[in-house]
């Protein structure tokens, strides 16, 4: 019993009637959240309520890929600062997050794409990312096995290199934030479902749980796709829409791709992963849903659009198959704020494709603003009222332009 009490990451606390801080969702943005507020802000006194295991949404169902080659000059300075903080991360909490800087290729398949690739480079070195425009032949250079002839259907005109890019172990990063978080104070509650919140005077006063109610002078809405039903609780509509994501990986093969990459003609983007499995994702399905099935179309889809862009493939069996929520804003940007009619009410929501990637950075940042009361310059471009004022993000643009999925 010893032995195994040594070896837990984190244990099980006591549930308090009361807490400073409360937070809903037990991913990566709600526990790099707990974690920067108890560590960087002194503020201790804070509870993590998960309804079913930390990292069982989309923090754990994802395809762990990282990058900061985004399009709108607001988003590539919050992805690049990201990217930044997983080798800090892997130092602070003394945990191995397995970040692999192997970079990212996103392929282009038009001239239209190849435009967009190179607004995208300039924006991104301007701003003191790398990012390069590559032809063809430099494309199977970097992945080894491309049919860079007229074959596919969509042959590849050229790629836009990001050598910052990665991966990282999504339950590695989970599990390493709720280790920190609990090693500087914060209660970590798994099976705890909030089911009413309490306001008085304008203000937060706290939750209502399956474990009992929990009073608290600030709370956290973190919880991916479920942030619309809690927001919901207390008469808030968010502009956010649950989408299904659905990955999938192959029997494990010999070491050959070395660089994450993707192609928005084809909806699809691989990397291989540590065991030798080509992990590989598509983009939405297009209706509203809070389902994690997976489809046999998405199966079919896949296999037909990597055997397009990869012959050798064709005979390499899928061993298994996820699917995850991501909780979509109109313009594909997140809602940070703070703003939302009652004191001491905060929400991290909207993430869509970049939730994970983002979940360390928001959290430092959405922990200040708990902390002080006061909006980080950072986070302005992702207010709420946006969508009132018609400020949309041009991350929209970017994604159907040259295929950032993933």
């Amino acid at each position: 019993m010893n032995w195994l009490k040594l070896r837990r990451l984190w244990h099980p606390a006591p549930l308090k009637p009361n807490y400073d801080t409360v937070i809903v969702g037990g991913g990566v943005h709600g526990l790099a959240t707990a974690y920067y507020l108890a560590r960087h802000h002194g503020i201790r006194d804070v509870a993590v309520l998960e309804s079913q295991y930390v990292g069982f949404g989309g923090s754990g169902r994802n395809t762990a890929i990282v990058r900061a080659n985004q399009r709108t000059p607001e988003n590539v300075r919050f992805y690049a600062e990201g990217l930044k903080l997983w080798r800090v991360l892997t130092d602070e909490l003394d945990f191995n997050l397995m970040f692999f800087n192997c970079g990212n290729l996103n392929l282009g398949h038009s001239e239209a794409a190849l435009n967009g690739f190179r607004m995208a480079a300039s924006t991104h070195n301007f701003l003191g990312v790398k990012s390069e425009l590559l032809d063809p032949q430099q494309c199977a250079e970097v992945i080894p096995g491309l049919d860079i002839s007229d074959r596919p259907a969509f042959p590849i005109h050229g790629g836009l290199y990001h050598p910052p890019g990665g991966i990282v172990r999504h339950d590695a990063v989970v599990w390493g934030l709720a280790k920190g978080a609990a090693a500087h104070g914060v209660h970590i509650h798994q099976g705890c479902e909030v089911r009413g919140i309490d306001t008085d005077g304008g203000r937060v006063t706290g939750v209502r749980t399956s474990m009992g109610r929990i009073g608290c002078n600030r709370l956290g809405i973190m919880a991916g796709g479920d942030s619309t039903t809690i927001a919901a609780m207390l008469g808030i509509e968010l502009p956010i829409h649950p989408l299904t994501i659905q990955a999938m990986v192959t029997q494990p093969l010999k070491p050959f791709l070395h660089h994450v990459f993707s192609s928005g003609a084809y909806h699809v983007y691989a990397n291989q992963t540590l065991k030798g499995e080509i992990a590989t994702g598509a983009h939405m399905d297009p209706q509203v849903n809070y389902t994690t099935d997976a489809t046999a179309y998405y199966l079919k889809h896949q296999a037909e659009a990597l055997v397009e862009l990869m012959p050798a493939l064709r005979r390499v069996r899928f061993m298994r198959v996820w699917a995850g929520l991501a909780d979509m804003t109109p313009d594909m940007a997140p809602i940070l704020e703070g703003d939302l009619g009652y004191g001491g009410l905060y929400l991290d929501a909207g993430w869509g494709y970049f939730g994970f990637k983002s979940g360390p950075v928001a959290g430092k940042y959405m922990s200040e603003y708990m902390a002080s009361g006061e909006r980080p310059e950072i986070l302005k471009t992702f207010q709420l009222k946006r969508f009132l004022e018609n400020r949309y993000s041009g991350e929209t643009a970017a994604a159907m332009k040259y295929g950032h999925w993933g």
